[in-house]
């Protein structure tokens, strides 16, 4: 598997992200038929995997989070639904 970065190609999404939202870095990739949105706030991660198509498989998931967070998706919490899942990642707040 390869995630391909084609954030270029959604720059309205982007730019809504990041004036809609506590943003401030906004990442689309192409896993295949799979589209991946990736922010990070200075609170947060979210991982979005998305298909048209089928469910997302735990296998793209976890490829997924352990590239873009190079931590192990068996620490986090993976919300499933319709042809989507989606990772939410809690930092550390910097003092």
């Amino acid at each position: 598997m390869r995630l391909f970065d084609v954030t270029n190609n959604f720059r309205d999404l982007v730019h809504h992200q990041l004036a809609g939202t506590d943003a401030n870095l906004v990442k689309v990739y192409s896993l295949g038929n799979v589209t991946v949105l990736h922010t990070k706030a200075p609170t947060h991660e979210e991982i979005l995997l998305k298909s048209d198509h089928r469910n997302i498989r735990d296998d793209e998931i976890n490829f997924v989070v352990e590239s873009l967070t190079h931590l192990n998706s068996d620490q986090l919490e993976v919300i499933h639904g319709h042809h989507l899942a989606e990772v939410s990642i809690n930092l550390p707040i910097a003092q």
